[in-house]
């Protein structure tokens, strides 16, 4: 007994070093938008790190709109977050508009405020809008559960893709299937995106209570 009561302590240990640890679930209540779904609060106006009032609409181009979960604190973000300035050029390239949101209210005075974002942006120069999510309203009306987590909508805002971004966080020269990348180009040239969700991997939202 107590060498698998180590053997654990040690795995936990390891799997925290590394920052890719698995969170919390989420309450069920959180129910993701199904494929084909409108993009729920199109019209809700979020504050870009620029200061700028922004709605999904105003972020929208001509093929459609990435929406991306996102924050400062998570490691699973610091894994993946190499990758978001390729992702928003690639979105802009096939004429869709990209902005990530920052629903985790709880941590607004542990990494996550308004100001802790906008050095963040600045720090990993950010090709993209990068908004506060006040009190998770459009992570609730999406049932996001984690950071980050994808959605991504057509022209008409209907959602077309959902779930991660890849499938290795932790080497982004060991990606195998690149998820988004692929539905962002997908999208553009009007082809059967697929797979249409992946599970999402991430730190739990961290929601007020």
């Amino acid at each position: 007994m107590m060498r698998r009561i180590l053997a654990f302590g040690l795995t936990a240990v390891m799997m925290l070093a590394l920052g890719l640890t698995s969170t919390t679930a989420q309450p069920k209540s959180y129910q993701s938008l199904e494929i084909g779904a409108s993009a729920p609060m199109p019209e809700h106006a979020v504050k870009d790190v620029s200061g700028k009032e922004l709605t999904l609409k105003d972020v929208a181009n001509a093929n459609g709109v990435l929406v991306m979960f996102s924050c400062n604190t998570c490691p699973w973000v610091k894994a993946w977050e190499d990758r978001y300035n390729k992702i928003a050029q690639t979105a802009e390239e096939n004429g869709i508009g990209m902005i990530a949101l920052n629903p985790n209210e709880a941590y607004r005075d542990n990494g996550d405020s308004f100001e802790d974002m906008q050095q963040r942006a600045k720090s990993s120069n950010y090709q993209f809008y990068y908004a506060l999510d006040r009190n998770h309203r459009l992570a609730d009306a999406y049932g996001a559960t984690h950071t980050p987590e994808i959605f991504l909508f057509n022209k008409d805002l209907k959602l077309v893709y959902k779930g991660a971004i890849d499938d290795n966080a932790r080497n982004a020269d060991k990606v195998k299937n690149h998820y988004l990348l692929d539905a962002l180009n997908e999208l553009a040239a009007g082809k059967q995106i697929d797979p249409k969700a992946t599970k999402s991997l991430g730190c739990s939202i961290k929601r007020v209570r």
